[in-house]
């Protein structure tokens, strides 16, 4: 059996992040990464390449380039915990023990719950972003059609990124109207959810944005099956009684957005809580039973959105307490649920949403309306916040932009 000081199960933004900048921090501590996967995604990148704006080449890095050379990279699959001996089991039989361990899977694509899904994406126009496998399809998608229907569903709460179903959609409307065939579409949005945005303030000018192309909601409506050889979908409707019906809808195109959950080994595991999620305290993000274990990302059960920009928030919090932990000092209670959705209205602006706990806006940039689409938001999309993130946030640099929460109430308040 090998140990290590610190144990990361996932290799993503969070595990990275975690790792690397736990290095900076302190030079010596020995630190270890359990991820599988060769290649590293830059999945924010993944609405503006299908939408023919950005490349999955510029989203893509070996995985080994990202690592520190000091921390040990076990490629492999985490498999099972043992939190009362403090090890994980990996898919090979081997276990790896501890003194304190960081959980950051990341979330699993549930193509299942779909029926059909998985026979038909990737081909008779049935698209998605959410893999790095699919998502250049659907830029294929919106080149080749010139008129029809054009679907855009979201499953239910919660998934990576809430405003991504509807990101791409506004996209492909705005390449639609750039071509001149914008009024030979039907665009339709079908929301699991009862809104456009869990956030009423950005709900409301978002609602603008739909009505300038023309774009019909479907509220409570679930995507349940799909027959892609008919280019048909249907959905579970729920009226306001809670009445539920099928409805068939015809496409020419659709974007789905598959349901997502913490993967299958978290669920089983001692760490998560009854819904499957990794059970970390929302400030602290120290797990509510074993005091040597956190977790940070999207497996976790804070009841933040889902985003890298929440990461970026969340590690050095997470980082700072192990070291008050090791210190026997009190641990900070500082992360507050922030997260950031820059969400594409066009081929070039972007609304940037902001927002903590309890659905408060916080803006970084208070005296920018955050309900405007600007232009200024568009270049951070393709060139700022994949910078920051490659070159800083994974590096383990620490980038904290302070967000306002002081000025909530006023934003909330605007008309």
């Amino acid at each position: 059996m090998t140990h290590h000081t610190v144990l990361i199960v996932g290799g993503g933004a969070a595990g990275v992040s975690v790792a690397n900048n736990m290095r900076r921090q302190n030079a010596k501590i020995d630190i270890a990464i359990i991820e599988p996967s060769e290649k590293h995604y830059y999945q924010p990148g993944f609405t503006i390449i299908g939408g023919g704006a950005y490349t999955l080449k510029k989203t893509t890095r070996n995985e080994a380039d990202l690592i520190h050379p000091t921390v040990k990279w076990i490629k492999e699959y985490a498999d099972t915990f043992q939190p009362e001996a403090n090890t994980v089991t990996l898919r090979s039989g081997e276990a790896v023990s501890y003194d304190y361990l960081v959980v950051c899977p990341g979330l699993q694509l549930d193509w299942d719950k779909i029926a059909g899904l998985k026979e038909t994406i990737g081909k008779n126009n049935v698209c998605s972003n959410y893999s790095a496998e699919t998502v250049e399809y659907t830029w294929e998608c919106i080149q080749s059609l010139q008129s029809g229907t054009a679907l855009f569903t979201q499953p239910p709460m919660p998934i990576k990124c809430a405003g991504a179903p509807q990101k791409i959609m506004y996209l492909a409307a705005d390449r639609f109207r750039r071509k001149g065939i914008l009024d030979k579409f039907n665009i339709e949005f079908c929301n699991a959810g009862p809104a456009l945005f869990g956030i009423p303030f950005f709900a409301k000018a978002l609602s603008k944005v739909v009505a300038g192309y023309g774009i019909k909601t479907n509220f409570s409506h679930n995507l349940v099956a799909i027959d892609g050889d008919a280019k048909t979908a249907t959905f579970e409707a729920t009226d306001a009684d809670g009445n539920k019906q099928q409805v068939v809808k015809a496409f020419d195109m659709i974007h789905v957005t598959p349901p997502q959950s913490a993967p299958d080994f978290i669920k089983a595991s001692p760490l998560a809580n009854a819904a499957g999620w990794v059970d970390v305290n929302e400030n602290t993000l120290q797990h509510t039973q074993y005091a040597n274990i956190f977790g940070l990302g999207d497996a976790t059960s804070t009841p933040n959105a889902k985003t890298a920009a929440a990461v970026r928030k969340q590690v050095p919090i997470l980082v700072d307490n192990i070291f008050h932990m090791m210190a026997g000092k009190a641990l900070s209670d500082k992360y507050d649920g922030y997260g950031s959705c820059p969400l594409t209205t066009s081929l070039s602006t972007v609304m940037l949403a902001e927002f903590c706990y309890g659905g408060k806006v916080t803006p970084s940039f208070p005296w920018l309306d955050p309900r405007k689409n600007l232009f200024i938001w568009w270049i951070g999309k393709v060139m700022g916040f994949p910078w920051m993130y490659w070159s800083l946030m994974l590096k383990g640099y620490r980038i904290d932009i302070p967000h306002l929460a002081s000025y909530a109430k006023k934003f909330t308040n605007e008309d």
